[in-house]
């Protein structure tokens, strides 16, 4: 053994004076002999002079002298450096520097396990030189109940728990950020701490080595380290603490786009805190421009108009599985959003956890503090957690979208890309983290109903009920829902149909949206669209967009249930369990509502207590794959006498960046269909930047009935191919890319016979400014078996047609005051002509278009104008919808939704007072007012209604 290395045989913690004394014994020639014939566990070196003063040199050796006798241990070795450690064959390491300043002395600790070199603890002890030796007492006695016990894991049954008089573990002067945190009394054995295993890490480094909070490959994949704290962060985005200045920042954000890979061109310095109860995400975002030169026009808590916003988000993958998270986003005036993401997709944008997020700003950017409930995340299970983060930065006025780590351009919206993000080390979650929540409400209302028999006249009602979420596990919740009320819920928009289907409305009520995405079925990979904000304006085949209703069937609709003919009727009461057991994603729903029968224009139908279920469960595999089962149940079939099941398989398989294979098969159960019940899917998709390809094959059987479900049509054979090419042209400055690109959607019936043919060619560009244009070229054949009735009056005949049409889209970007899609449709419809004219928003024309009148101030106006000539009839179809918003805090706003439509003769008005006054509970104040337009004169009262409501949210 080399001189420089000395051993010391365990002894009791004592003091540091009477342990000079023994150090003295210690270093004898008999000693230091005896100390030679074995290795040691743990080494120690001696701690840096950070300061550089050669008067302060002896401090480093005397520290760790100090710690070599102090620590408990069977053998403790001081060596010079890391590698004489391994050397000797330690297991552990304690490592640190000393910092001077004037009197003041900074000792900084850190105990490092060489087998895998990753940072098990840190210790910061803050005093004054004259207490150098008290300093060193206290440093030894923070490490003392840090460090780990030198048996192996598999022995940890046999290790006693700490008795009930065990000191506390000190509080330290400064900000200390261990991964792990030591057994508390009552802890067993089976839940202490244990270190994050950097073979758990996927696609990224090992885990920093304090201080430092980031360690990146050399792909730009990054680990960060969360550091924890002895106090709570004030939330009030100005980021003045000192441990912004304690701690280092990790940042060096990679642009998706405009350049892949490429460093962003805007400086961020961010950082992730946790203490007992949150998870804190901080960040300092420089800007170059002014502030009058960015893009902030939105305040409006889950507004769409968010992602056209400079903006900041985090994503979090509490359970590491590279595919599902949430998403908290906020921009420089406050305005904010948060999202559950499920198989890479948005699942729920009308998620509303309980969090708190506030913006600043400084002398070259903006600020923004967040801090994230342990209680309103599920995560695994364990004190130490590993999770997956992403980072996101919008610099919107440059249309720049860049991340912490890179993300591919193909890979659309760096927020639902889930496997591309980092991973988050050295978070610990509090023990009993369950939650258990209790939202009871209050509501009264004054209605009218001139169709109801008798007729309804200013009638007057209240009632209450209550939600309840308890969690089971920290990773498995469960909600109870009594006597449900959904009146805060805004009306749907109304939209023109010139389909022979029915028309798909999505879900906003608020207790079926958490961990919507658990009961997602057979979902295939969008295509299409790149990376930032370009994504289709052309007529996308099969109908539907991100959210469903196209031609694949959706197996659990939750609008089956609490709705029927667009009316509301009473969910009497039940339950729902989301979450995670092991390996798998679980979820299971049981719903008591009323249906209603069929009953003869003004008639009152009869009601039935039907009973709602589902059961969902879906393993993750492989990287990004997964396979899945679903049995779904209805009471009272809405077809005939007994219930309704249906029981279905499917699998996601995903494959590099872009290649995903995804299919399901499903059977229907209901009385009296028997037979040509399935429906099954299988679909190839590669989604390159420069190439994309589909393949899909579906079938739907004539008997599958899904009656909690969505389905478009039936009894049909569908194949479908698409492929698009997409240059980036580097010699033309003003745009960033073109999409060229064609599909052929091949219908069948039962029979054999071509139902739907659609051929179509399309073409888009997308500018530098974000403005987009798009046409395309379609040839449709369409196949009537019976009469299509397109309105009340009109109706075309059975029989084969042929057409061919044009279709225009212009998209202004989001970042401007007035933006929107404007489009014109012309050709062949059917037997007759169609021109079309339209505005809408964004997002593939999805909502309305949208003017700035002020940040607080929006109107959002809608327009679609529908002329159809026909050899037996003409006739035009408009629908114009204007919303206004006025949003006094983020958590505070009033809406209006005006909309009139001449196809059905319908006038409907909704105005919406919501009040977040405290997170988590609210106050509604909403009306509703629909009337007919069908006579000359005044709209006639068709139904009205004012409503009250207010809740208040019990987290326990």
């Amino acid at each position: 053994m080399p001189s420089s290395i000395m051993k010391i045989n365990r002894l009791p913690f004592v003091p540091t004076s009477v342990a000079l004394l023994l150090l003295g014994l210690c270093l004898s020639p008999l000693g230091l002999a005896a100390a030679q014939d074995d290795t040691g566990s743990l080494a120690i070196v001696p701690f840096a002079n950070i300061t550089g003063s050669t008067a302060d040199a002896w401090i480093g050796s005397g520290i760790a002298e100090t710690l070599a006798i102090s620590l408990p241990g069977d053998a403790i070795t001081i060596v010079p450096d890391i590698d004489a450690g391994r050397a000797v064959g330690a297991q552990w390491v304690i490592t640190g520097s000393y910092q001077r300043q004037g009197d003041r002395l900074r000792l900084t600790a850190r105990i490092i396990e060489l087998a895998t070199a990753a940072v098990i603890d840190t210790a910061i002890i803050d005093g004054t030189v004259i207490e150098l030796f008290a300093l060193q007492d206290r440093l030894a006695t923070a490490l003392q109940q840090r460090l780990p016990d030198p048996r192996p894991p598999d022995t940890a049954e046999d290790r006693p728990t700490v008795p009930p008089t065990a000191p506390p573990r000190p509080t330290l002067d400064a900000v200390a950020p261990p991964p792990t945190r030591p057994p508390v009394a009552t802890a067993t054995p089976d839940v202490a701490p244990r270190l994050i295993d950097p073979t758990r890490i996927i696609n990224s480094p090992p885990p920093p080595i304090a201080p430092a909070t980031i360690a990146r490959n050399a792909q730009g994949r990054a680990t960060l380290r969360a550091v924890a704290l002895t106090t709570p962060l004030d939330v009030n985005g100005v980021l003045d603490e000192a441990i912004y200045d304690t701690v280092p920042s990790f940042g060096d954000f990679i642009q998706q786009v405009p350049l892949e890979g490429e460093p962003s061109t805007e400086r961020t310095e961010a950082w992730v805190f946790f203490d007992e109860s949150n998870v804190y995400v901080s960040a300092r975002l420089w800007d170059s421009a002014p502030e009058d030169q960015w893009v902030v026009n939105e305040m409006r808590r889950d507004s769409f108009q968010l992602f056209n916003n400079e903006y900041f988000s985090a994503v979090f993958d509490t359970f590491y599985d590279r595919r599902n998270a949430v998403g908290f986003m906020v921009n420089p005036i406050g305005g904010f959003s948060d999202v559950e993401i499920a198989d890479e997709r948005p699942s729920s944008m009308d998620w509303n956890p309980v969090w708190e997020v506030r913006t600043g700003r400084f002398d070259g950017g903006w600020t923004v503090e967040m801090a994230i409930p342990f209680k309103s995340i599920r995560f695994r299970r364990g004190q130490t957690q590993l999770w997956g983060l992403q980072l996101t930065r919008n610099i919107r006025w440059k249309n720049e979208i860049a991340n912490l780590t890179p993300v591919p351009i193909s890979g659309g919206p760096p927020e639902f890309r889930i496997s591309a993000g980092g991973a988050l080390t050295g978070i610990e979650v509090p023990s009993g983290n369950r939650t258990f929540e209790i939202k009871p409400y209050a509501i009264g209302s004054l209605a009218t109903d001139v169709n109801a028999v008798p007729a309804i006249i200013n009638q007057g009602a209240g009632n209450a009920g209550v939600d309840i979420k308890y969690g089971i596990t920290e990773n498995l919740t469960a909600d109870f829902t009594y006597n449900t009320d959904f009146a805060q819920v805004e009306v749907d928009e109304q939209q023109v149909n010139l389909t022979r289907f029915s028309l798909f409305f999505p879900e906003k009520r608020e207790f079926f949206l958490e961990s919507r995405g658990t009961f997602d079925f057979g979902r295939g990979t969008m295509f299409g669209g790149s990376g930032g904000n370009s994504q289709p304006i052309t007529r996308q085949s099969g109908g539907g967009n991100f959210m469903g209703g196209g031609d694949v069937p959706t197996i659990f609709f939750s609008r089956r249930i609490g709705l029927e003919q667009g009316q509301a009727v009473p969910i009497l009461g039940g339950g729902r369990l989301t979450g995670k057991v092991g390996d798998f994603n679980v979820g299971a729903l049981n719903i008591e509502s009323v249906t209603l029968g069929d009953a003869d224009p003004g008639e009152t139908a009869e009601a039935f207590l039907t009973n709602f279920s589902v059961v969902r469960i879906k393993r993750n595999i492989l990287r990004r794959s997964s396979i899945g089962a679903i049995v779904t149940g209805r009471s009272v079939s809405t077809v005939g006498p007994g219930s309704n099941e249906v029981y279905g398989l499917d699998g996601t398989f995903a494959f590099y960046d872009n290649v995903n294979f995804n299919g399901y098969y499903a059977k229907s159960r209901t009385p009296g269909l028997n037979g040509d019940d399935a429906s099954y899917q299988g679909a190839f998709t590669y989604n390159g930047d420069l190439y994309a390809v589909q393949l899909d094959h579906l079938r739907v059987g004539d008997n599958f009935n899904p009656e909690i479900g969505y389905l478009r049509r039936d009894d049909f054979r569908r194949t479908f191919a698409t492929g698009q090419y997409s240059p980036r042209p580097e010699s033309l400055e003003s745009i960033r890319q073109f999409f060229v690109g064609a599909s052929l959607d091949y219908i069948e019936n039962g029979a054999g016979q071509v139902e739907t043919r659609i051929a179509q060619a399309r073409f888009q560009i997308s500018f530098e400014n974000s403005d987009q244009l798009g046409i395309d070229i379609q040839r449709n054949y369409e196949l009537l078996a019976r009469p299509f009735q397109i309105t009340p009056e009109v109706a075309i005949p059975a029989g084969g047609y042929n057409f061919q049409d044009v279709y225009v889209a212009y998209a202004m970007g989001g970042q401007r005051r007035f933006s929107g899609t404007i489009t014109l449709q012309h050709g062949g419809f059917f037997d007759g002509t169609l021109t079309s004219l339209g505005f809408a928003g964004l997002f593939g024309g999805f909502g309305p278009g949208r003017l700035e009148i002020t940040p607080q101030l929006s109107i959002e106006p809608g327009l679609s104008i529908n002329h159809i000539e026909l050899p037996h009839a003409t006739f035009t179809a408009p629908l114009v919808t204007s919303r206004i918003t006025y949003t006094v805090t983020p958590r505070m706003f009033f809406g209006g939704l005006v909309q009139y439509n001449a196809v059905g003769n319908v006038l409907g008005a909704n105005l919406r007072l919501r009040w977040e006054y405290q997170p988590g509970s609210e106050f509604f104040v909403v009306y509703n007012d629909q009337r007919d337009t069908a006579l000359r004169g005044a709209p006639l009262l068709q139904n009205r209604a004012f409503v009250v409501k207010l809740t208040r949210l019990f987290r326990f």
